[in-house]
């Protein structure tokens, strides 16, 4: 599928050899990927095989006064000193950017210590293999069914695959990956009377169609929720003590402590996480991850600069430790970066991104957790979040907050629900914590409403004092 990559590797490596003539450090990243999506509501049927990575090369360069990037979608060898030269030129503009008078401050040179990895995607069944018209074929049906339930308008049902390789090259580094995911979704559209309401189940993981055995069994839960939601109530707002479920748990993860602490923003003072590490920024109950000790669809086993990944701990039992770092805000920093240096494609700069971020499991129980609770509720199903890393506050959307009564569910369902509040409060509010972590890989996060890459988040069931409204 990728074997393109394997035909220019050698003309790369002479790439490499050329440039390190002229500076201290050359690299290459090249990407190929293959994207196909299938979608099937009541307006017919979408195939797409539009991706966001494609095929291309972007080549680095640093000299004692800076660094200069440079992508293009074809390469060969007789393009050497063409690219050489340009890369001279870009580094040459960089410098004639500065403020006349200005001497530019030296630049670090990335660490190429020698490293070399090959690693193959794992899967059972390459969607790709199964086709069009089977996986259509299964959606289809998973809409017919769904479509049986009371008060549906609609069931929309939909597939996503990707698979992806990359190869970096530098002086000492010859890293090389291929990876495969996939995605699915059922969404549930209905009304009664004039209340219109929607809800979806996501599912991910990093592997193939065998995804595909799970959703099929799925589709009455998704009928059911709608349902219960067509009955819902709007929330009186007010401070209440919580259950979150995983994918509520990750979204909090993800938006609480995750761009507040992708340290691209320390370097520009533009989260205030900067200022508190080593500090109790949350219960002792609460230990967060950044990373590919898990596999989920942003596990790699290397970054978009060449840096091996690994776990980073970033709060431990309550303190912030540190944070997730790219390969130019680390040496800025003046620490090491953690593999977190990611572009949405070969097109786009590399910024500081979180890939898998969750909270460790604890040892409670959801049961133990809701009978805890005097008058409270379980939050299920979140939408959307946002966050402010200058300010601390999050602000996020969650479809499902069901009523606990004298530690029982009542069977009442509020919706829609907005959880806001200042980050450090919410996190040492966390009272208990369950037993068995969860991630969702179905999403893309974007920094600043762009630069989109794959993500996962997730943890357990989880207990805090939330502000909902």
């Amino acid at each position: 599928m990728f074997e393109r990559l394997d035909a220019q590797k050698p003309a790369l490596k002479k790439l490499i050899a050329a440039l390190r003539e002229r500076y201290p450090y050359a690299s290459v990243l090249a990407t190929d990927e293959h994207f196909r999506s299938w979608r099937v509501s009541r307006n017919g049927i979408t195939i797409s095989s539009e991706g966001d990575g494609g095929y291309g090369f972007v080549i680095r360069v640093f000299d004692e006064t800076g660094c200069a990037e440079y992508s293009i979608n074809a390469f060969s060898e007789e393009m050497i000193p063409k690219i050489a030269a340009e890369m001279e030129r870009r580094l040459e503009a960089e410098r004639r950017a500065l403020p006349e008078g200005i001497t530019p401050m030296p630049t670090a040179i990335p660490d190429d210590s020698p490293a070399v990895l090959k690693k193959e995607a794992k899967y059972e069944i390459d969607p790709m293999d199964v086709g069009d018209e089977a996986i259509l074929d299964l959606i289809r049906r998973i809409r017919e069914k769904g479509m049986q339930a009371e008060n549906i308008l609609d069931i929309a049902c939909n597939v996503t695959y990707c698979a992806e390789r990359k190869l970096f090259l530098s002086e000492h580094r010859d890293l090389d990956e291929t990876h495969m995911w996939t995605n699915a979704g059922v969404g549930a559209f209905g009304s009664r009377g004039e209340e219109v309401k929607d809800s979806y189940q996501g599912y991910s993981m990093l592997g193939g169609a065998e995804l595909l055995k799970e959703v099929e069994n799925d589709v009455d839960e998704v009928t059911r929720r709608l349902n219960d939601l067509l009955q819902s109530e709007p929330m009186i707002p007010g401070e209440y003590e919580c259950v979150c479920d995983p994918e509520v748990t990750g979204m909090i993860v993800h938006e609480a402590f995750g761009h507040g602490v992708e340290m691209d923003m320390f370097v520009k003072d533009r989260a205030q996480a900067k200022q508190f590490i080593g500090e109790y920024v949350a219960s002792p109950l609460v230990t967060m991850h950044d990373g590919s000790a898990v596999d989920e669809c942003a596990t790699w086993a290397f970054d978009d600069e060449g840096t091996l990944t690994g776990d980073t701990v970033i709060i431990d039992k309550g303190v912030l430790r540190r944070g997730m770092c790219d390969a130019l805000s680390a040496m800025r920093l003046g620490t090491k970066p953690t593999g977190n240096g990611r572009r949405e494609s070969y097109e786009r700069k590399a910024y500081t991104r979180m890939t898998n971020t969750y909270f460790e499991s604890g040892d409670a129980t959801k049961e133990e957790m809701i009978a805890s609770i005097k008058y409270g509720f379980l939050l299920e199903e979140p939408t959307s979040g946002m966050e402010d890393p200058k300010n601390w506050g999050i602000q996020c959307m969650v479809n499902v907050a069901r009523e606990i009564r004298d530690g029982k569910l009542t069977g009442k369902v509020f919706s829609p629900i907005v959880l806001t509040g200042y980050v450090p409060d919410l996190l040492k509010s966390v009272s208990m914590m369950g037993g068995k972590v969860e991630l969702a890989g179905g999403g893309y996060c974007g920094k600043g409403y762009k630069e989109w890459v794959k993500v996962s988040d997730g943890g357990a069931y989880m207990k805090a004092r939330i502000r909902l409204g």
